[in-house]
């Protein structure tokens, strides 16, 4: 099995838990700009955070904006990824917002990353920067062999609950519906075959592992806010004498 990088995944707005989370081991951290509990300015507070851990700070921003995905940039991430993304034009554009001139069109201005990346920010971004572009839908599923053929694009990474929905089932990040269960096997042949990555949201370590060992190369384990609810209510069932669920 081929080495797995594992992220930490940020839903609530808190520089201590970036911080936690960043010092747990994990190889990287997002911060959840899409579902999460976080704004712009809080968002940069916690990539200062994981900034001073051994992990690579990343950013899952909300949609394809080139506005956000740039500042975000700016403000330290060394990896995007990209929800809903449906089509080569949609991926293409993801992409060129994450290179400078003449390979892209991001603008010059990497405010925080001058001073995490250091002073050769610009001649290293495009070659570290991490591109990572979510299929979620039946179009992005459709498309996933040219998406992935992108020139600058890293991988992709399943959104397994909303491709659940796409395809007309109920969100699952660990569904056993055949349908589901083949589209994601095509997503990750497809990445590997092309030589790009394939990450996945999973819901513990251990469906993580079991991800990784069907050929993904970037797994969740999860958010911190389903660990914190799941943690809590164990301990308030041992607290009161009852069985775990």
């Amino acid at each position: 099995m081929r080495e797995t990088a594992i992220s930490g995944w940020l839903s609530i707005g808190s520089t201590y838990s970036a911080e936690i989370i960043g010092c747990s081991g994990v190889d990287c951290v997002t911060v959840d700009l899409q579902h999460g509990m976080i704004d712009v300015q809080t968002m940069i507070g916690m990539l200062q955070a994981i900034s001073s851990t051994p992990a690579t700070p990343m950013v899952r921003v909300p949609a394809n904006d080139a506005a956000l995905i740039m500042k975000s940039l700016d403000a330290g991430a060394y990896g995007i990824i990209c929800p809903m993304i449906d089509s080569v034009s949609e991926a293409t554009a993801f992409v060129a917002a994450t290179r400078y001139p003449p390979k892209g069109s991001r603008s010059f201005g990497p405010a925080r990353g001058l001073l995490y990346g250091g002073a050769d920010y610009f001649d290293q971004a495009d070659a570290t920067i991490v591109r990572m572009a979510m299929i979620e839908t039946q179009q992005g599923l459709a498309a996933v062999e040219d998406i992935c053929a992108i020139d600058g694009l890293d991988g992709i990474f399943v959104g397994p609950s909303d491709l659940a929905l796409a395809l007309g089932k109920t969100p699952s990040n660990n569904s056993i519906e055949p349908e589901i269960v083949a589209a994601i096997d095509r997503c990750v042949n497809v990445a590997r075959a092309c030589g790009k990555q394939a990450g996945i949201f999973c819901s513990s370590g251990a469906h993580a592992n079991a991800r990784a060992r069907e050929g993904f190369s970037f797994v969740v384990p999860n958010s911190e806010a389903n660990i914190l609810k799941s943690a809590i209510a164990a301990e308030v069932n041992a607290a009161r004498g009852r069985r775990p669920l």
